[in-house]
């Protein structure tokens, strides 16, 4: 029986330490047969990159929270951040998986998205839980506004499909946030309504005369 020939030195050794040039430049497009001309691509890849830097950012905000929020809303709020966050995780992918359809190359590492970023950045510090709400909020009007922006673009060029990953994800995913995270700043009533409070106690239901 023939003997197999070797590739390679016969001791299992991975060839460690490699690298290699750049397949493709960042701001750089390849052509696909996507029926969108290259000025139409170029700007909704720089659009969608950011977007996906805000997003990155505010996936990570929301995970520092998640972490450090304390007070007697803990339990809700660390649930809810954890689950905002698992939603911005699922459109980080869908912003990067657009820009590398459109044939460009999504923005990826920590250190590229905290230079484009435009999310004012969290102390390391530990904050209250209002201080929390009103970054994310704040963040979230970024995103939103380029957003909403981007797909008004996206459909001026033709990009129907850059306009659906804006519109039907990161528009109503983070409005539906905002609303969310928002019915959490509002100061109201708990335990007693207003009146209660000023009366010392709740008021006493009318009796029915006998008949």
């Amino acid at each position: 029986m023939p003997k197999a020939r070797s590739n390679g030195n016969g001791n299992g050794q991975p060839h460690l330490k490699q690298r290699g040039k750049p397949i493709q430049g960042y701001g750089k497009l390849v052509r696909y047969p996507l029926a969108l001309d290259e000025k139409a691509r170029s700007k909704m890849c720089e659009t969608l990159n950011q977007v996906l830097a805000d997003t990155i950012t505010l996936r990570d905000m929301y995970k520092k929270h998640h972490w450090q929020v304390s007070g007697p809303t803990f339990y809700s709020l660390h649930l809810l951040y954890d689950e905002h966050a698992k939603e911005q995780t699922a459109l980080i992918d869908d912003l990067a998986e657009r820009v590398q359809i459109l044939g460009g190359v999504s923005i990826a590492m920590a250190h590229d998205v905290a230079e484009m970023t435009r999310i004012e950045p969290p102390p390391r510090d530990r904050e209250d839980v209002p201080t929390q709400i009103s970054r994310l909020l704040e963040a979230h009007e970024l995103v939103l506004e380029l957003a909403r922006e981007g797909a008004e673009r996206a459909s001026e060029l033709g990009d129907e499909g850059s306009n659906d990953v804006l519109v039907s994800d990161i528009i109503r995913t983070n409005e539906m946030q905002v609303w969310f995270l928002s019915e959490h700043l509002v100061e109201g009533p708990v335990v007693h309504t207003g009146e209660a409070a000023k009366t010392g106690g709740g008021a006493r239901p009318e009796r029915r005369a006998a008949r």
